[in-house]
Order: structure tokens, then sequence, then C-alpha cells
């Protein structure tokens, strides 16, 4: 899978480009579901936000894509595989959104999407936040703010580093360059500190940031 960890979503026309890179093909000509899941496990996230997210003009699924469907993880252990799995395999784009990260890991894991994970190279994981967090080994102390039912149950650790995201977002005053240094010292391994400008591409074991803004790589 073709990872592009953002902030705060597709921003910039930087971003823009990089994702259609990844795509092979323009956005108009390609596919994305919306999976919006992590936002049930945080607790500034409303219905109405998620609504919002899901269908506003500055969502994700408001870029111009062929078409956009809407995957919610907590739904999938109910139905059968052979229903859902082609919406996974046949979507170009997975739009990740925010919320909650360890929340969002437990349902990638009890829905079954993690075991397509390996089936799914070309296809593009574009997170929001948590969405982006999520693929990191580790998100420290700060971001978590739900407990797995099961022991020892983090997030994913597909990628080697750890994320910061809303670096210096207005609406998040402790979240400064400080405070990412100081939350880094905790964190076992490296990280970048990104604002909603920024995103990092990863594709095989190529990491590169994307960036019309600022963001500080953390050791």
């Amino acid at each position: 899978m073709r990872l592009l960890l953002t902030s705060g979503g597709v921003t910039n026309p930087s971003i823009r480009t990089a994702l259609v890179e990844m795509l092979g093909k323009p956005i108009e000509d390609s596919t994305a579901l919306f999976i919006p899941t992590a936002q049930y496990g945080h607790p500034s996230c409303t219905p109405e936000v998620t609504l919002r997210s899901a269908s506003s003009d500055w969502s994700m699924t408001a870029l111009g894509w062929k078409s956009a469907g809407l995957l919610e993880l907590t739904a999938l252990p109910s139905m059968e595989g052979e229903r859902w799995v082609p919406w996974v395999e046949q979507a170009d784009a997975l739009l990740v959104d925010g919320g909650d990260a360890t929340y969002l890991a437990h349902w990638i894991r009890r829905s079954g999407l993690l075991k397509l994970f390996p089936r799914l190279e070309r296809t593009v994981w574009v997170g929001v936040s948590a969405g982006s967090m999520v693929m990191t080994p580790r998100i420290g102390a700060e971001f978590e703010r739900w407990t797995s039912p099961e022991p020892g149950e983090g997030t994913l650790g597909i990628v080697d580093f750890s994320l910061f995201p809303h670096l210096d977002y207005p609406d998040f005053p402790e979240n400064t360059l400080a405070h990412a240094e100081r939350w880094a010292e905790h964190i076992d391994g490296p990280a970048y500190a990104i604002d909603d400008q920024t995103a990092i591409r990863v594709v095989g074991d190529d990491v590169d940031v994307i960036s019309e803004g600022h963001w500080k790589r953390l050791e």
C-alpha cells in the first residue's frame, strides 16, 4: 500500500500533486472509499462533525473523484466478506479520517481490513490526523484517549516513525513545537511534527515530506 499521511488532508496543490502521482492517474479517473470510523472513538467528534467530514466542500470526498463511497469499519464484522472485500480491493484510494488512532486501529484489526493490506499494493491510503497516526508504531500518552478491550493493543506499526499532527494549529494551543519536542522525548524512535499543510509520502522504503507549511523531524 502507498501511504499519504497528512495532518489536515489534501490542503494545498503540492499534496494534491503527490496524491495524483501516487494514484498514477487523475483524481477524476479514480475511485475512493471514505472511512470515518476513528471519529467514534474521540470525545470531541459528534454526529454533526462526522457528517460534515464526509460531505462538506472541504471533505476529502470533494476532491473530484470519479466515485466516492463510505466504508464504516464497525459494520464489517456483521457482513459477509464476499460483499465488502471487493469494495476495498477495487478502490484506488482509502480516505481515512481523524479521531482516535487507537480506536481506529482496533477496528482495522477487528473488521478484517488489516488482513487485506498485503493485497492492496497499488491502493493509496490517505490519512488525516489519526488516520495517519494509526500507521505508526506508537502515538504517546498525549494522544491516547480510548482504551482498547484487548490488552496491549496499539497502533499498527506499518511505518517506523511516529507523528505529531496539527502543529501550531490555532484551535489547539497546546500543539506547539515545544510540546511536540517534549512528546518526542518519550517516543521510542524517530518522529515528525507536521502542520496541516504538510504530508509524508511513503512508497515502499522511500519516505519524503511534501509541504507548503512547516514541519520538523524529531529524534
